[in-house]
C-alpha cells in the first residue's frame, strides 16, 4: 500500500518550487559552470524576484550543497544496488561509468574542478565515505596475495580517510588506485579531452580496469 502524503499543500508547493530551482540550476551549470551559478538569474527565468527565490535557498552555496548532496546520494544508491547483488570491483567500476555518462554535469560537479570558495558540509563527506567503503568491501572480498609496496607501508599509518574500515593496506592501496585512475579516465572523457583522438574511451576504461585488477 502506498504511504499517504502527509505534507500540507504549502509544503508540497515549496518542495515543487525547490525542485524546479534545481532543474534551472543544472541547466545553468551545463552552460556556464557551477562557479557562475546565479540565483538571481534563476529567479528571472522562473518569473520570481530575487528575494522571493532566497526564501527557498538562502544562498548560492546552499543550492550548490543541495545539488552535490543529490549527486553523491544518487551515485551511492547506484553502487548500493550493484553491491546488493554481490558485485565485484569490475561491476562497481562499470556502475560508476554508467552513472557518469547518464548525466555528465552531475558527475563533473562532484569530481571536476572545485567551486572557488565553496566548502562542503560534513554530511556530504559521509556520503563520499560510504562510496569508498563499498569499494573497500568489494576489494576485501577479492583480495589476493601480492608483494607489499612502500605506499602500503605508508597507509598503515595514514588510513584516516578509510574511517573504521578494517581493510588491510594492500586493499586500501587498490581502492585508492581504483578511485584515482578510473576517475581520471572518466573526467577526461566527460570533459571532452578524448574528442577527435579516434579511440573508444570505453575500451580505455576497460583496459585501465583490467590492469588494476590483475596487477
Amino acid at each position: 500500500m502506498a504511504q499517504a502524503d502527509t505534507k500540507t499543500p504549502r509544503e508540497r508547493y515549496r518542495t515543487q518550487v525547490r525542485a524546479e530551482i534545481k532543474e534551472h540550476a543544472w541547466e545553468q551549470i551545463a552552460t556556464t559552470g557551477a562557479s557562475a551559478l546565479s540565483l538571481n538569474a534563476i529567479a528571472k527565468q522562473m518569473g520570481m524576484s530575487g528575494p522571493a527565490l532566497y526564501r527557498y535557498y538562502a544562498s548560492r552555496d546552499e543550492l550548490i550543497t543541495e545539488l552535490i548532496r543529490d549527486a553523491y546520494r544518487s551515485l551511492a544508491d547506484a553502487l548500493q544496488s550493484a553491491a546488493a547483488t554481490g558485485a565485484d570491483l569490475a561491476v562497481l567500476a562499470h556502475a560508476v561509468r554508467g552513472w557518469a555518462l547518464e548525466d555528465p554535469q552531475r558527475y563533473l560537479l562532484i569530481y571536476g574542478i572545485p567551486v572557488p570558495g565553496y566548502q562542503a558540509p560534513d554530511d556530504i563527506t559521509l556520503i563520499s565515505s560510504e562510496i569508498m567503503a563499498m569499494l573497500l568491501d568489494a576489494g576485501s572480498a577479492s583480495a589476493r596475495e601480492r608483494p607489499a609496496t612502500p605506499f602500503d607501508s605508508h597507509l598503515e599509518q595514514h588510513r584516516e580517510w578509510a574511517g573504521s574500515h578494517p581493510a588491510p593496506p594492500a586493499v586500501l592501496h587498490q581502492a585508492l588506485s581504483f578511485w584515482t585512475r578510473l576517475h581520471g579516465v572518466l573526467s577526461l572523457e566527460l570533459a571532452g579531452h578524448f574528442t577527435g583522438m579516434g579511440f573508444d574511451p570505453a575500451l580505455l576504461f576497460a583496459a585501465e580496469l583490467d590492469d588494476l585488477l590483475t596487477h
